[in-house]
């Protein structure tokens, strides 16, 4: 029996991916604006993941309100907006029944604009699907707006000024999202204040398991997976709630651990360092300093 081929699918064109997904060839070949109703994605690409050599950007909706992500189902109301990188593994859905738009982007589209380059600071790019974007009925107004001026002009005779137009547009839906996402991180302050609450239960229990001995340091992606979130979101949702990323939190629980086995101990600072996972007092010594504007050795002093 032959074996099936589970490695991604690489696709590299925008143009290959309109074949893939049944859809007229791109008006320009590498920019796309797709309705999501129109596509149908042959049986042989059903259920298998691919790679994307562009960017993604999707306005989804559902009539009942509710998309599906694995296992679980999340309220859109307005629609939701989901942002991919080149190179992201993605899959197929096979019972997926979306209204809205996908925005297809080359990286050589963007080459020679500033766009190329500051695009890269926008991490709503590398956020995973069930932190999409959700949009109330005034940003959706906005967003399809957007998106419907893109298409307008990529339905226009292109001239020497095409590209410098969609370009804007892009900007100003970059930008446009980017206020949304502080916005929703607003509006769900209550869940959020809820996730970092787990996110101090989860460091408290790694530290009084003394689980730092075996697997070191915690790390961002440590926690992001105990919390089922990308890294990129909870560092973004963490600034937006106390102003300091997930990095920033754990040195600050780092700290506090620190200065309890320096202040109930008897413990060397060598010996507090690896209790806490480092590898090299030098750097505990270092980070210590850093926050506490004295050497552990002397803040352990100044408590005998």
């Amino acid at each position: 029996m032959e074996k099936k081929d589970n490695s991604p699918l690489k696709i590299s064109s925008i143009s290959e991916l309109h074949q893939i997904l049944n859809v007229p060839k791109p008006l320009h070949p590498l920019i796309s604006l797709v309705d999501n109703t129109k596509m149908s994605v042959d049986k042989y690409y059903l259920d298998r993941s691919f790679t994307l050599s562009f960017y993604k950007i999707s306005y989804k909706f559902s009539e009942n309100g509710k998309m599906g992500y694995g296992q679980g189902y999340y309220d859109f109301n307005e629609g939701g907006m989901m942002f991919t990188a080149p190179n992201q593994v993605l899959a197929t859905d096979e019972n997926a029944e979306y209204f809205g738009y996908t925005l297809f982007i080359h990286p050589d589209f963007l080459r020679n604009y500033p766009l190329a380059k500051s695009i890269k600071k926008y991490g709503f790019f590398s956020y995973d699907t069930n932190e999409a974007l959700h949009l109330s009925e005034k940003e959706k107004t906005l967003i399809v707006g957007i998106l419907d001026n893109i298409n307008e002009e990529l339905n226009t005779a292109i001239d020497e000024i095409s590209q410098d137009v969609i370009i804007s547009y892009l900007e100003v839906l970059l930008n446009y999202s980017n206020r949304f996402y502080k916005r929703q991180f607003i509006t769900r302050k209550v869940v959020n204040h809820d996730l970092l609450s787990k996110m101090e239960d989860v460091l408290e229990s790694y530290f009084n398991k003394q689980e730092t001995l075996t697997k070191g340091l915690p790390t961002v992606e440590f926690l992001a997976s105990e919390l089922n979130l990308s890294t990129h979101y909870l560092s973004d949702m963490l600034r937006n709630l106390t102003g300091q990323n997930t990095q920033q939190h754990i040195h600050e629980k780092l700290i506090e651990k620190a200065k309890e086995y320096l202040t109930t101990t008897n413990f060397s600072v060598s010996e507090v360092a690896y209790q806490l996972g480092f590898e090299h007092s030098q750097s505990f010594n270092k980070l210590f300093k850093k926050k506490m504007n004295v050497t552990p050795l002397s803040y352990k002093q100044s408590f005998n």
